[in-house]
């Protein structure tokens, strides 16, 4: 073995020296099992790239700490003079030192490269996001997985290109850390999140303002509380996306509101933007700007200075782009229309419900509820029903359970209830926070809330007995309810339930 100098031949140096080799050894070993996929697990890449590269490098400072600490004993017990650092490669001691530490230092270095570009990708990862603080990002996780943007990872929306964000996102990330290592966090986790990113700056990488897109249509289909009394009811719109560049025609229709040659701005008084007092419209071109305000309730200049004006972009609509929660009055009818959930069930729709938006306090209990709540229903309500349809209720059973696992986390206390989506108009305010017929501008003009703007009726009506008419036609509710479907919102009376 070659000798160093006396000063390294201490125990501190050979515990830091041990360290440092355990931890390279494991760091191997686990960086190994990682690109082999051996092991299925979040918290592999944080020991492989983050926490056995920090033990190592404390372990190769112990060594130098403990040379340092040795020779001040010797010179203190008279064993070695005090000098600076003197290095003579005619001495073998001297050169063992020395060439350990280059070669040492070149191998330290190419281990930290790799390992800070590895712990950079791994905590960009979209496992590292969602799975190592399990409890905390299981809601959003899941949603993520079922969502639309599934293959698109967190980073590339929440932190995107450039180091200036990536920064911004790890010092708010450290605070996260200690949100959730002291329990401090929200339950739910409050929403919007303030510090995101321009959605310029990150939607826009896929979807722009210039992209022409056609109409699209939209089908769907609303079953009665009791199947029984009443038909399935249907309805087919076309959505008129709109959008579009100036150079290709006129832009128009729903993404009117992010095209290049108009700015929309608003100013919203609570925290989730739901109530929305002032919004201004300005044509870029011209300069002419239009300002909209609450007619009911009006606020002064001086109130709305004290809030953030707002660009409107993206995620003012899109606000739940990766991240969706679908109230139970939607996921059923989905269910029930591709036959999950059997239609023909009686009261299904009612009895499912009621078991979901139950208060639970566990997930587990959440699940023995369901099952018992709904069987319990048919016995005690249908016994006829329960005694026949046995294999029926156990698929409902299932369907809705499912349905709970993808929409409920009473861990967390979220649901659909808790993070409003504003895209459409039935259960959330949406596009009614500002085109409700109650914002005017100084002239006169109102914000319609006219549905031909953004999408037109070209078919409805229950289950084999559809009218259309591709020219549109006016929205007819399912059940009578005396004309109050022109009068009111929709959110007035769909609760999602």
């Amino acid at each position: 073995m070659p000798r160093l100098p006396k000063s390294f031949q201490n125990p501190l140096s050979y515990v830091g020296a041990g360290i440092a080799l355990v931890s390279l050894c494991s760091t191997l070993v686990f960086f190994i099992m990682d690109i082999a996929g051996a092991v299925s697990s979040p918290y592999l890449g944080i020991f492989t790239y983050m926490l056995l590269p920090g033990v190592m490098i404390f372990g190769l400072l112990l060594i130098p700490l403990g040379a340092m600490l040795e020779r001040r004993r010797m010179r203190k017990t008279g064993g070695a003079e005090r000098r600076f650092l003197h290095i003579d490669l005619n001495r073998q001691t001297h050169r063992n030192a020395f060439l350990i530490f280059v070669v040492g230092t070149m191998v330290l270095m190419i281990i930290s490269a790799a390992g800070t570009y590895q712990a950079y990708n791994y905590s960009e990862s979209v496992e590292f996001c969602g799975e190592v603080c399990h409890q905390v990002m299981k809601p959003e996780y899941i949603a993520y997985q079922h969502s639309p943007h599934a293959r698109v990872r967190c980073a590339e929306c929440h932190i995107g290109t450039g180091a200036d964000w990536f920064v911004k996102a790890k010092i708010s990330g450290s605070y996260q850390v200690y949100s959730v290592l002291f329990n401090k966090y929200s339950r739910p986790i409050e929403t919007p999140v303030l510090n995101l990113r321009p959605a310029r700056e990150t939607c826009e990488h896929c979807h722009w303002p210039e992209k022409f897109s056609a109409n699209l249509e939209m089908a769907k289909t609303y079953f009665p509380l009791d199947t029984t009394a009443a038909k399935p009811w249907s309805i087919v719109l076309q959505l008129k996306i709109g959008g579009g560049h100036s150079e290709l025609g006129q832009v128009s229709g729903i993404h009117w509101h992010m095209s290049t040659t108009h700015k929309v701005e608003y100013v919203a008084t609570d925290t989730k933007r739901q109530v929305i007092p002032w919004i201004r419209s300005t044509n870029l071109a011209t300069g002419k700007a239009r300002v909209f305000r609450a007619i009911e309730t009006p606020i002064p200049d001086e109130q709305l200075a004290q809030h953030e004006t707002r660009v409107m972009d993206c995620i003012d609509c899109h606000n739940r782009p990766a991240h969706i929660y679908h109230p139970p009055f939607r996921t059923l009818n989905d269910a029930m229309a591709q036959n999950r959930i059997p239609a023909t069930l009686p009261n299904i729709r009612a009895i499912a419900s009621n078991a979901l938006t139950q208060e639970y306090q566990t997930e587990a209990q959440a699940l023995g509820s369901i099952e018992s709540f709904i069987r319990e229903e048919y016995r005690s309500k249908a016994p006829e029903v329960f005694a026949s349809r046995q294999a029926d209720i156990a698929r409902a059973v299932a369907d809705v359970r499912r349905i709970y696992l993808r929409n409920f986390f009473p861990e967390m206390r979220v649901s659909w209830k808790h993070y409003p989506n504003n895209i459409g108009h039935m259960y959330n305010e949406g596009c009614f926070r500002c085109h409700d017929n109650q914002h005017a501008t100084e002239s006169g003009e109102i914000l319609t809330n006219d549905c031909n703007i953004c999408h037109k009726i070209v078919a409805q009506g229950p289950q084999g007995a559809m009218r259309s008419d591709f020219n549109g036609m006016p929205f007819i509710h399912p059940s009578d309810i005396d004309g109050a479907e022109t009068k009111v919102k929709c959110t007035e009376c769909h609760i999602g339930e």
